[in-house]
C-alpha cells in the first residue's frame, strides 16, 4: 500500500438460498484484503461519523439493532404516528452504481490514495465458477468495506435528503429509522405518508436504484381506541426480523409488541432441523455444545419482551428435532421420550429467556 504496488484481488462469489427460493450473492475477500479494507473503513469512519444521523444504526460503533428497535418504539409512541412506510430497496448491494458512489465520496474525501483503493476494490471483479466478471455496479456483500460504503451512499441518498427536504414539506410529524439498507418511515398523517412513499420511489430512481414494488407498502399503524376489544390492533409490519403490532398488555393498556417474524422463525426452525439431521452421528458432547451455542444466539437476539412464546416454540422444536434424529442414527436405536428426557438431565439445553427489556 505504501509503495503503491497493491493490487486488489477479485472477490470469490458464492450463492446462499433465501426464503423465497431465490439466491443471494456473498463475496469472500482474501484475508490480506480484509486487513486493507478495515484500515480504510476506520479512516472513513473518522471522517463520516460526525455527519451520520442518530437514527442510522447499521454497522456503526456502539450501535446495534436493538437500539434501533427501541428508538422505533419510542418515536411511534411519542409522535402518535398512524402510518408506517415499510420500504425495501431491490438488490441494493448488487445495484449500487460505482460512478455515483465516487461522486458522493469526493464531496468529503479528497485524498487520492483512499479513493484509488476504493476504486480498485470496486473494479476488482468477482470470481464465480472460475470465470472473472467485471461490472460497473454493486459492492460485494461480505467485504469489510461494503457496510461503510453503503452507509455513506444512503446517508446522502436517504438520510440527509429526508432531514433537509422531506421533513420541512410535511404537515405532520414524521421520523426515519434506518439499519443499513433496511428502513421505515413513520408519519402522523396519511397524506404525508403517501407523499413520502411516492417521493422515495423518485429519489431512488434518480440514483439508479429501485424500491421493491411488492415488499414496499403503506401500513396503517394506529393505536386502537379505548373501546376496542382485547385483540390486536390493525396493521403490522416487519423490521429487523421482528413483527411489530399493537396489542393489550396484562394491565389492559395498548402497547407496541414485537414477535419473531414468520419468515425468520421458519428459517430458524428449518436450519436447526437440517443441522440435527446432518450432525446426528457426531458425539453427544459435540452436538450438545453446538446446539447450546445456536440456542443462546437465537435467544440473545430475539429475547425481547412479549416474545417468550415464540422463543419457547424454538426451544421445543430443537428438542423434537434432536430426539428425532438421534433415534435414526441406526435401526437399533430406541431413543424413547423417557430415555431422551433422562439425557436432557445430563445435557440440559438453555431455556428461553428475555434478554432485552425493550
Amino acid at each position: 500500500m505504501f509503495s503503491g504496488r497493491y493490487i486488489a484481488p477479485p472477490v470469490e462469489r458464492v450463492w446462499i438460498d433465501k426464503e423465497d427460493g431465490s439466491q443471494r450473492p456473498i463475496g469472500k475477500p482474501t484475508f490480506e484484503d480484509k486487513i486493507v479494507q478495515r484500515a480504510v473503513a476506520m479512516l472513513l469512519g473518522a471522517v463520516y461519523e460526525q455527519d451520520f444521523y442518530n437514527f442510522s444504526h447499521g454497522f456503526r460503533p456502539n450501535r446495534n439493532a436493538h437500539q434501533a428497535l427501541q428508538l422505533l418504539k419510542e418515536q411511534c409512541v411519542k409522535m402518535k404516528v398512524g402510518w408506517i412506510v415499510d420500504a425495501d430497496v431491490s438488490g441494493f448491494f448488487d445495484n449500487l452504481d460505482h460512478g455515483l458512489l465516487r461522486e458522493i465520496l469526493q464531496r468529503r474525501v479528497n485524498d487520492g490514495g483512499v479513493t484509488r483503493f476504493i476504486g480498485k476494490w470496486l473494479n476488482a471483479g468477482v470470481l464465480e465458477d472460475g470465470a472473472l466478471k467485471h461490472t460497473d455496479k454493486g459492492t460485494p456483500q461480505g467485504g469489510v468495506i461494503s457496510p461503510m460504503l453503503s452507509n455513506i451512499f444512503l446517508h446522502h441518498v436517504l438520510d440527509d435528503w429526508f432531514v433537509r427536504v422531506v421533513k420541512p414539506r410535511l404537515k405532520g410529524k414524521c421520523f426515519l429509522i434506518r439499519f443499513a439498507d433496511d428502513f421505515v418511515v413513520g408519519c402522523t398523517r396519511e397524506e404525508d405518508a403517501r407523499w413520502v412513499l411516492a417521493a422515495l420511489k423518485e429519489r431512488f430512481e434518480s440514483f439508479k436504484l429501485a424500491i421493491h414494488p411488492e415488499k414496499t407498502r403503506l401500513v396503517r399503524f394506529r393505536k386502537p381506541s379505548p373501546q376496542a376489544g382485547n385483540g390486536s390492533g390493525d396493521g403490522t409490519f416487519d423490521f429487523l426480523g421482528f413483527t411489530h403490532y399493537w396489542s393489550r398488555s396484562r394491565l389492559g393498556y395498548w402497547v407496541i409488541k414485537r414477535k419473531t417474524a414468520k419468515k425468520r422463525l421458519r428459517r430458524t426452525m428449518k436450519s436447526l432441523w437440517q443441522w440435527c439431521r446432518l450432525n446426528r452421528h457426531e458425539q453427544l458432547k459435540v452436538q450438545y455444545s453446538l446446539l447450546c451455542s445456536k440456542l443462546r444466539g437465537h435467544f440473545q437476539y430475539y429475547g425481547v419482551r412479549f416474545n417468550y412464546r415464540l422463543l419457547d416454540r424454538v426451544f421445543n422444536h430443537v428438542k423434537i428435532a434432536w430426539r428425532f434424529w438421534l433415534k435414526r442414527r441406526c435401526h437399533k436405536d430406541n431413543t424413547t421420550w423417557d430415555k431422551f428426557n433422562r439425557l436432557l438431565k445430563v445435557f440440559p439445553l438453555p431455556r428461553p429467556r428475555i434478554v432485552h427489556n425493550i
